[in-house]
């Protein structure tokens, strides 16, 4: 019988318990921080120390090319998708109070839930009219916050980027942000989609120049799709 390879049980009985440790204390302190932070930034805070943390207990190595946009505004951040570790690489290499979008229903689950409830995520109900869904971006903008999406809907299973979906682009055009395209090539190989094993390993995330939507009506939604997924696709290996 063939034993499982060296990172599996490194991920199994080392990575796995870490993580969780993490979660459960980070969770807490930042279901604390909320009570005096309802602006969620001390949140996110440890959102990023949480990013961290799995980022080095794994060993993987991030490489930031392309310069951030100004800090003094709120964007949507559009990325490929490859890995769980996406999310980590993001929160932890980009100077911003970051927000994603969640099914609400997730909100009801233990820390990590209970952390995008209370920390200003963006809860989404398949009920919620885009009255609803724009009155959730306002206020994620008056906290000082950018929205992370993954218009792809999927983790692409070979690192091609598939076809981003125009619907989620209708946030940024109903509110008027910007949307900055990101490139993320590495993380499937830290781990691909559908294995329980991490390996350490080099990602790069490249940051593209902010695509303003102003004068943007939700018919141009998926024609900004494809463009920013030409875009992301350019930088992707």
């Amino acid at each position: 019988m063939t034993l499982p390879p060296y990172h599996w049980w490194r991920t199994v009985f080392f990575l796995i318990p870490a993580i969780a440790v993490y979660t459960i204390v980070l969770g807490i302190v930042s279901l604390l921080s909320t009570i005096v932070d309802r602006h969620g930034h001390m949140a996110h805070r440890c959102a990023r120390l949480w990013s961290w943390l799995i980022l080095r207990t794994t060993g993987v190595r991030v490489t930031v090319k392309g310069g951030a946009p100004p800090a003094d505004a709120s964007y949507v951040f559009a990325a490929n998708h490859q890995s769980f570790y996406d999310i980590p690489v993001m929160f932890a290499s980009l100077p911003f109070s970051m927000r994603i979008p969640a099914k609400a229903s997730l909100g009801r689950f233990p820390f990590i839930g209970w952390h995008l409830r209370f920390a200003g995520h963006l809860l989404l109900d398949h009920k919620d009219r885009a009255a609803d869904v724009l009155k959730k971006m306002q206020r994620m903008i008056s906290d000082r916050a950018c929205l992370v999406i993954f218009p792809e809907g999927t983790r692409s299973t070979d690192g091609v980027v598939l076809p981003l979906k125009g619907g989620v682009f209708l946030m940024a055009i109903d509110s008027g942000l910007p949307v900055v395209p990101m490139s993320i090539s590495g993380t499937r190989q830290v781990m691909p989609k559908g294995r329980l094993m991490t390996c350490p390993g080099d990602v790069t995330l490249t940051i593209h120049e902010p695509m303003s939507t102003a004068g943007m009506t939700r018919a141009d939604a998926r024609g900004l799709a494809g463009r920013v997924q030409t875009i992301i696709a350019g930088a992707v290996s």
